[in-house]
């Protein structure tokens, strides 16, 4: 700054516009700079003209277009009369009642979708008879079941020669209801045929379901606290009630998904209709 004159750069960074805007408004001769040195190109601006600068952005501020500000300072006062400010006014109040219909509408929009969304991931359907290797245990949260399954479960099935169908098929079930940490968990897996129990593998038969409510889960495991419940109100709401233990069934994991959002776990209740 030299001679109370400021080069563009500085009186962009004092009115906080970029130097493309202060062109702009000299091209449409809006504020022009004082001075144009003819040899270098440079341009310097005065001080005073920070206070015009002002009244632009305050003007733009109230919803007046950079040709109406230019006929204002074309005037002699620079100042909105009444009757145009009243009209910005109606303005104004008509864009409120334009942006209330829209939020309604993105509302009644997003609940449409959600309501889409809930249906197309609750469905109903019968679970066959089949038999699985299980294994019974505390876990402290729903987080260690894939280490569970790693480093205890698999290990012991393969030591016992358990041959798993395709597609294969593993759920768990949580004894002694239902609660984020300290879960009394029991992991079972479809195998071919039973095999010899060990302190870890206990093989069983499990009849077959003939009708069960299955709710589609996306990401890690603990969300799927929160799934059951919305799952149990939903059977609550639509008339069945709860006939057996309900299951998690382990689709896509660890074993072949890093990302956890890409994890899916299909939730199955058996129920009857009340």
């Amino acid at each position: 700054m030299s001679n109370n004159r400021l080069k563009i750069g500085e009186f962009s960074r004092l009115c906080r516009v970029t130097v493309r805007t202060l062109r702009h408004y000299e091209e449409i001769d809006l504020l022009v700079p004082e001075i144009v040195d003819d040899f270098t190109g440079y341009r310097y601006y005065s001080i005073r003209q920070l206070q015009k600068m002002q009244s632009i952005l305050h003007l733009k501020e109230l919803g007046y277009s950079l040709e109406e500000i230019k006929e204002l300072w074309n005037d002699d006062d620079h100042v909105p009369t009444i009757e145009s400010l009243e009209e910005k006014i109606q303005v104004c109040e008509s864009e409120l009642m334009i942006m209330k219909k829209r939020h309604r509408m993105l509302m009644a929009m997003v609940a449409s979708r959600k309501k889409i969304e809930k249906m197309e991931k609750i469905y109903i359907e019968s679970l066959p008879a089949i038999i699985v290797a299980s294994h019974r245990t505390i876990i402290p949260s729903y987080q260690e079941l894939g280490r569970l399954c790693y480093e205890v479960i698999g290990p012991e099935m393969a030591r016992l020669g358990c041959e798993c169908p395709e597609p294969g098929y593993c759920y768990s079930i949580e004894h002694g209801g239902y609660k984020p940490q300290d879960i009394d968990i029991e992991y079972c897996e479809k195998v071919t045929a039973k095999g010899t129990d060990s302190d870890i593998i206990k093989f069983k038969d499990i009849p077959e379901v003939p009708t069960a409510v299955c709710m589609k889960v996306y990401g890690s495991y603990d969300k799927l606290y929160q799934s059951y419940i919305d799952l149990f109100s939903w059977i609550e709401k639509e008339g069945y009630e709860i006939s057996g233990n309900p299951r998690a069934n382990y689709i896509d994991g660890i074993w072949n998904q890093e990302d956890p959002d890409l994890w899916l776990t299909i939730i199955q209740v058996p129920v009857l209709k009340k």
